[in-house]
């Protein structure tokens, strides 16, 4: 019922298209499932959503069910031969509204090909601004794979938002000042429009005073940036890119299901109060 009540609520649409990277160099905080279950409940909700697989691992293909075996047009033919995004884009079978851009192993060895390319740090901009000139995309969300190499920078490049899953465990804050000085020399170097939107706390268990400590620690950084919505730790969360699925069509009743329609709806709203604002 609860999951059902979230879905009826109407989201505000963006004025234009919001490119979001969802980026965290630090391996097993939620970034990939973050990504796909976001985009899934942005889709449920109406919004046309494109998710761009960057990382090699390919677990957001695997979860929003998309061909990406060895010769499947993917991310990787994109940056380095050059192929038009919209050919390399599939619908996600169990999504309505929802596309996505797979990833393919090959993409591992990109970065050592695309080392001697002039303007190598801009190929995803470009792709994906020649795509959003004729494709009706309200949302685009980039999952980064867990390094600051050039696949992340492409990301940061071309994205206007970056939002970053942390974990609440030991140690959540570790290593994201080298993210936040990447982001920064982006911002100088290649992309001034880019900002820090989201923060958003991954596997969060209320029963321990860790996880509130942690989440004080995020707040105290962050501020505002940090989405009131917590993603519990769930087993469903886990299973269900077993079965090629997000959470959301998985255990749409699940906890986890349930704490990322809250954190879409938070970021969907965060354009219609910038309207209020300005």
């Amino acid at each position: 019922m609860r999951s059902a009540r979230l879905l009826r609520e109407p989201l505000p649409r963006p004025d234009r298209t919001r490119v979001i990277v969802v980026a965290n160099q630090k391996g097993g905080v939620g970034k990939t499932t973050s990504a796909v279950n976001i985009a899934a409940a942005l889709a449920l909700h109406g919004s046309r959503v494109l998710l761009v697989d960057m990382d090699p691992q390919g677990n957001a293909s695997t979860a929003l069910g998309l061909v990406h075996h060895g010769q499947t047009p993917s991310t990787y033919d994109v940056l380095v031969d050059g192929l038009a995004l919209a050919a390399a884009v599939q619908e996600c079978p169990d999504v309505p509204g929802l596309l996505g851009v797979p990833s393919t192993i090959d993409l591992a060895g990109a970065d050592a090909e695309l080392f001697s390319r002039d303007g190598r740090e801009l190929l995803l901009r470009g792709a994906l601004a020649t795509y959003l000139q004729t494709a009706d995309v309200e949302y685009v969300i980039v999952d980064c794979p867990p390094t600051l190499g050039l696949l992340t920078v492409n990301a940061l490049a071309a994205g206007l938002e970056v939002l970053i899953p942390i974990q609440c465990e030991y140690y959540a804050l570790e290593g994201l000042s080298q993210l936040l000085t990447t982001i920064d020399l982006v911002r100088s170097a290649l992309n001034p429009a880019l900002s820090v939107s989201n923060v958003l706390l991954t596997m969060y268990d209320g029963r321990t005073r860790l996880a509130g400590e942690v989440a004080a620690e995020v707040r105290a950084h962050f501020g505002p940036a940090v989405l009131p919505t917590a993603v519990p730790r769930s087993v469903r969360l886990s299973e269900a890119p077993g079965f090629a699925q997000t959470a959301l069509t998985y255990a749409p009743g699940s906890s986890g299901a349930l704490s990322y329609l809250e954190a879409a709806r938070d970021i969907a709203r965060q354009n219609e109060a910038e309207r209020e604002s300005a």
